[in-house]
């Protein structure tokens, strides 16, 4: 028997939203801070987060890290490397520097971060723009001390004051550390200490690209970044039992043990390539920021395949459709994209990382190519070739109509 049933229901608010999602349509981005910031990978995640999820909402965003630099120097580059973007949204990260890396951890620097602090927040309200206050990553020390260390205590008062001058903060500190004590517990049970995970580089400073995760995912939290994607809820015996939120579904068909429908998402889940969910086992991505659901009751098989567009997603329990399955990262071959939205999101992110190219070769001209008119020259091409990355970008992270099929697995 078939059914065709046409929903044009409004998109359900998703409960787990205590606010909206601080980044707004028309807004710009800069990222400021210092080499760990200039590495531009927690930026580009955030990026990337943006673009999918809120695919409708124009926003743009550029770095503006740079290596060795603290909160007091930046600001004699405000201009030329933050206010020329124009931002509505300015997030600081800095800390390590300002103290240099924990030898000169006193009274004197502390004044020194928390003056220029004060200065980077009061430059950047004369200009309308937010400011969202990170507090620094943290350091390869041992997180059960770190805790109460100076860095910490530090950032905290820069904190305190970025929400007296009526500006924000986000705790990138303690956020991070929680993950850190997950990796140092996953590495207390391994046997063989080459096989010991770690968030840094051998300096035990600088974020590698698991500690670059745990920051963005703290940058996230802190912009209040959803949870939820979108879900669906059907059940097999009655097409009309739906109940979705965050999409819209159409053209259900059920027969011969096989379900069939068009789903419409508002936004797409954050993938970002392939075996990147590893690092999901302990940056809790998929349950806090990247709930992409679907769940099936009164099937009748034990066992189901789910192929979307052509593209296998995986195979599930009976059991398991019927409590809810996240489907954001799962794929039916580890060397192949999962689901079309997470091939679109690997689109996504190539785009990303050849804007962030792009940046990089101009900085590099700046820096080392005085002489002659290419450095101007390339700027004024750079600028075009930017505007069309990000019309690309905008283009592939649009949501466009899933045709799902469960069918009894082989």
């Amino acid at each position: 028997m078939r059914w065709i049933l046409s929903l044009s229901m409004c998109l359900i608010a998703m409960s787990a939203r205590a606010q909206e999602f601080a980044l707004r349509d028309g807004d710009t981005v800069v990222f400021l801070g210092d080499s760990i910031t200039a590495a531009r990978t927690y930026g580009k995640i955030i990026e990337n987060y943006t673009l999918l999820r809120f695919p409708d909402r124009k926003v743009r965003f550029y770095n503006a890290g740079q290596g060795g630099d603290t909160a007091a120097g930046c600001v004699q580059r405000l201009d030329r490397d933050v206010f020329v973007h124009r931002p509505t949204v300015v997030i600081v990260a800095f800390g390590m520097n300002d103290i240099g890396w924990g030898l000169k951890a006193d009274d004197e620097h502390k004044k020194k971060y928390l003056d220029g602090v004060r200065r980077i927040i009061q430059e950047c309200q004369k200009r309308k723009a937010r400011v969202y206050l990170c507090s620094a990553a943290i350091t390869g020390a041992d997180p059960a001390k770190s805790a109460d260390a100076f860095l910490q205590k530090m950032c905290d008062e820069g904190m305190a004051l970025s929400r007296k001058l009526g500006e924000q903060a986000i705790d990138v500190q303690r956020t991070m550390r929680g993950i850190q004590n997950k990796v140092w517990a996953y590495n207390d049970k391994l046997k063989d200490g080459a096989k010991k995970i770690s968030l840094h580089a051998i300096d035990g400073v600088h974020l590698n690209d698991l500690g670059q995760l745990a920051m963005a995912y703290a940058i996230l939290k802190g912009l209040d970044a959803p949870a939820e994607v979108s879900s669906v809820h059907l059940d097999a015996q009655d097409p009309k039992r739906v109940t979705v939120a965050g999409c819209k579904i159409s053209d259900i068909v059920m027969r011969a043990g096989r379900l069939e429908f068009t789903r419409l998402d508002r936004g797409l889940p954050f993938n970002y390539g392939l075996f990147y969910a590893l690092n999901f086992l302990f940056v809790p991505v998929l349950d806090e920021l990247n709930r992409y659901t679907l769940r099936v009751n009164s099937l009748s098989e034990e066992r189901y395949e789910l192929v979307v567009d052509e593209r296998k997603v995986g195979t599930f329990t009976k059991a398991q459709l019927a409590k809810g399955v996240n489907i954001a990262s799962a794929t039916g071959d580890a060397w192949q994209p999962g689901g079309p939205w997470d091939a679109q999101a690997q689109v996504v992110k190539s785009l990303t990382d050849a804007r962030h190219d792009l940046a990089v070769a101009q900085v590099l001209a700046n820096a080392y190519i005085k002489d002659g008119p290419l450095p101007l020259q390339m700027a004024l091409t750079a600028l075009r070739t930017d505007d069309d990355l990000i019309s690309l970008q905008r283009l592939v992270a649009q949501p466009r109509p899933y045709r799902f099929v469960l069918r009894p697995a082989p």
